[in-house]
């Protein structure tokens, strides 16, 4: 990940020439421009489109003398080139006198009945499934794919910039990209050799990795793995394609009518196969949508060849340019296999054509089909061991053999050129700068200290804090890790700390053993699912600014040990033993009890022994040591389920009891509508336990707005022994602000929140703790006041996101319990957060 940081921390700072290659903008005679107008040259089936402001870049290896460009309407213009490398041409085109006579074509709005693209539009949806690989009960092929980037938009000052001081020789590396015109770096490649099996009566496909080849970074697999992931696969037929967790419109979707306008522009041979050329482009702006072409078969309505645009408008973060390009072999007469996928990104802080940026693009090819060949499901469910080091040095010969396309010059020169520059002592000062920015810690030999975002805090108990810690990290695939830290309160002058630490046994079954202590203050009052994790996130520390008084806080010692396992792929299940001593850390809060023999505690001693289960279907992780990286964090539902046992007498524990608890996080996308994030809690303790070890309904003081909490409850205003909750989160993307004129170019981002959640409180645990009750309420002490029992709390926010594409604003209402004293009925809060 660190080095994956680098490459976009480049933005910031931010040859080998064809033989013809020709730039400009198509305007027509008011000087308004053409969109979406054919650019090619004379005498080839070398071209491209305008994009939505009329611009167009086109090269080619071979040497041509002219261009022709043409659009519906308007006539068509040849013009010579006078040099190889023509830029900045200036093109007009004027109305054509009358319509062709060949086709029907359709302009503007093509939603007509009679729009032939659209009964061709209709024959492909009809015919989607059955295509390709989906004809067959079994298949399998090899895939290579080749990963790269690029620093593009290099000009002359960026070349004689100081930043590059001693880094001269990487100039030497310059190109240009076919498709943007934009002159380019590569600063990095990866190769990957696969075989792909798949049974679609089982409904199973499983890939297997047997060679991965990068760039300077070699054995890195978070790099590499969260590289792909950004570029995942997708499907041109499925109705939304996803990318940057943006569910772009596909336009052979069943929805594409009502987004996209339909043009029949031509028909010819495609590889001996009669084809119709369709048109599209977008009817709206700032919507999550292609421009470009596509070429169908007549006989199979399959896809010949399609190339896919984003609109320059869409409300998509850091990515000026969007381009793919796939195409398809005829396998027999009525089956067309993918044989080559082209994606294209172009990443920049800013969307404007002069700024510097990186090039992200893959190729994956596809060779040596093979069908109907049955495999057992054992096949399909057997894990592959996790990371098997051949795979990652295979020699040269390999590549040689299974390269399904020869890498280029500048591509070979990559791989020397980034081991060269990691030898720079001024590279490995912004590499340094790069990795603390996106890790947290800083690394001082196999030791990274921090995190440095936690070195300040403020509470009540505490007053103002400061914490340092570190860790141990001699490589991603530690099999072990210690973590360390310790914490001053300049208030209540006390030193706070934790140790952490963890063994990984076995790598197949994820076998692990882990133990540690933490004494420090902590907001127990944030979270209903409670946490065993010793160097967990601590709420009471990390915040310097919160509303109301932050002081109903606790001093925890707490011990750890325990083991987990992963019998399955995404599945952990982990016991926990622990120990912790609770008292509390003010004077205002109290979480006094009565014990057995009716005498008044204000401190607890309790063990626990807690079985857990975890089941994160569709994860992706990276690495095989005891810490493995989230690829695609947040992109995948989140189960658990666990048990806790109190057991008394041990180590002086005073309460016995079992408590069940269970959590669902499932995020969906709701296809041109947006993605939905929801959360369901349950659980309940079947015995009687003191306040402390009751169930708090999370509540949030701060002023961030912290999924799955409650941003209008102060902390401690119900507590429960029995609940469920739910927390529904929906953000529009900008589909519909998007379509308001005046805030259309502000890329803004609808976002609409509601969180409910019911609890149960027993009169026996009301007594047990009546001190503790007693000083967190002014009323009576009934469960209906203490929790949310007599009727449903719930809250309701609406909140306008990607502001200056980094923060999101919300506008938080409390629904009910209005009259409960001090009770908090508006609130702002914030998050910053970077995201596509």
């Amino acid at each position: 990940m660190k080095q994956l940081y680098f490459l976009f921390f480049l933005l910031v700072t931010a040859t080998l020439y064809s033989q013809t290659k020709v730039s400009g903008v198509v305007k027509d005679e008011t000087g308004m421009s053409v969109a979406f107008a054919n650019v090619i040259f004379k005498d080839s089936n070398v071209g491209t489109i305008t994009n939505e402001e009329g611009r167009f870049y086109l090269e080619s290896d071979d040497t041509y003398d002219a261009v022709v460009f043409s659009f519906i309407g308007f006539e068509t213009k040849e013009i010579s080139l006078g040099e190889k490398t023509t830029y900045k041409m200036e093109v007009t085109l004027s109305e054509e006198a009358a319509a062709l006579d060949e086709v029907v074509i359709f302009s503007g709005k093509t939603s007509k009945k009679d729009n032939p693209a659209l009964t061709i539009l209709r024959k492909i949806w009809e015919n989607r499934r059955e295509n390709g690989v989906k004809k067959f009960n079994q298949y399998s092929y090899d895939k290579y794919e080749k990963l790269e980037f690029d620093l593009n938009t290099i000009d002359s000052s960026l070349i004689k910039s100081k930043m590059f001081k001693g880094m001269e020789f990487i100039w030497d590396q310059i190109d240009t990209s076919n498709v943007t015109g934009n002159s380019y770096l590569p600063i990095f490649i990866n190769e990957a050799y696969s075989k792909v099996y798949g049974d679609n009566l089982m409904n199973e496909e499983k890939e297997i990795l047997e060679g991965n080849k990068n760039s300077g970074f070699s054995n890195n697999q978070t790099l590499i793995a969260f590289v792909k992931d950004l570029y995942k696969e997708y499907d041109v037929y499925d109705n939304y394609l996803k990318f940057f967790d943006k569910a772009f419109t596909s336009p052979l979707s069943r929805t594409g009518i009502d987004v996209y306008n339909y043009v029949l522009l031509d028909s010819a041979y495609r590889d001996n196969k009669w084809c119709y050329n369709i048109v599209y482009y977008p009817r709206r702006k700032n919507e999550l949508t292609f421009k470009g072409d596509f070429w169908v078969n007549d006989s199979t309505w399959a896809i010949k060849e399609i190339n896919l645009r984003a609109s320059k408008s869409a409300n998509v973060n850091w990515v000026r340019e969007v381009y793919i390009e796939q195409e398809f072999d005829v396998l027999n007469d009525s089956i067309f296999l993918i044989t080559r996928d082209y994606f294209l990104s172009d990443f920049s802080f800013r969307k404007k054509e002069e700024a510097q940026g990186v090039y992200g693009r893959r190729t994956t090819l596809f060779d040596k089909y093979s069908f109907d060949k049955a495999r057992d499901k054992s096949f399909y469910k057997q894990q592959i061991d996790p990371y098997n080091e051949d795979i990652y040095n295979r020699p040269d010969n390999f590549w040689e053999e299974r390269r399904m396309e020869q890498l280029s010059k500048d591509e070979k020169g990559i791989y020397t050129m980034l081991d060269t520059l990691k030898t720079v002592p001024r590279f490995k000062a912004f590499y340094n700068i790069g990795a603390t920015l996106a890790s947290g810690y800083y690394q001082i030999g196999n030791v990274d200290a921090g995190p440095v975002f936690s070195i300040f805090g403020f509470n009540e108990a505490e007053g103002l804090r400061i914490r340092l810690g570190g860790r141990t990290y001699f490589s991603q695939n530690d099999p072990w890790r210690i973590e360390v830290f310790g914490a001053y309160g300049f208030k209540d002058e006390r030193f706070k700390y934790g140790l952490s630490g963890k063994y990984l046994i076995d790598k197949n079954s994820r076998l692990t053993v882990f133990g540690g202590n933490r004494k420090d203050v902590e907001q127990t009052g944030a979270s209903l699912t409670s946490s065993t994790d010793v160097l967990g996130r601590n709420l009471a520390s990390s915040s310097l600014i919160s509303v109301g008084a932050n002081d109903r806080l606790t001093r925890i010692n707490l011990s750890t040990a325990g083991f987990s396992i992963e019998p399955a792929k995404n599945f952990n299940v982990r016991l926990t033993g622990s120990f912790r001593t609770l008292e509390s850390a003010t004077e205002t809060f109290s979480i006094d009890y009565f014990d057995e023999n009716g005498v008044q505690q204000s401190e607890l001693s309790q063990a626990e022994l807690e079985l857990g289960f975890f089941y994160t279907p569709k994860r992706k992780t990276s690495g095989y040591g005891v810490e493995r990286t989230v690829i695609n964090d947040g992109d995948f539902p989140n189960l658990y389920l666990g048990y806790t046992r109190g057991l008394k007498g041990v180590l002086g524990s005073e309460f016995e009891y079992s408590k069940l608890q269970a959590l669902y996080t499932q995020p969906w996308n709701i296809g041109g509508l947006g993605r939905l994030y929801t959360t369901v809690e349950v659980g309940k303790i079947f015995d009687p336990v003191p306040f402390s070890l009751l169930n708090p309904i999370p509540g949030n003081q701060t002023l961030f707005s912290i999924y799955n909490t409650f941003s209008n409850l102060d902390f401690y205003e119900f507590v429960s022994d029995e609940y469920v909750s739910l927390h529904v989160q929906h953000n529009f993307g900008g589909r519909i602000f998007g379509r308001i004129p005046f805030l259309g170019k502000l890329d803004l981002r609808e976002v609409i929140g509601f969180r409910t959640v019911y609890g149960n409180l027993s009169q026996e645990n009301i007594d047990l703790s009546r001190p503790a009750f007693q000083s967190i309420t002014d009323g009576p002490l009934l469960p209906s006041n203490l929790s949310p029992s007599n009727e449903l709390y719930y809250e309701y926010s609406f909140g306008i996101g990607n502001i200056f594409k980094v923060f999101r604003i919300d506008v938080n209402f409390r629904g009910n319990y209005l009259d409960r004293p001090d009770a908090r009925k508006i609130g702002v809060t914030g998050v910053f957060g970077f995201s596509f």
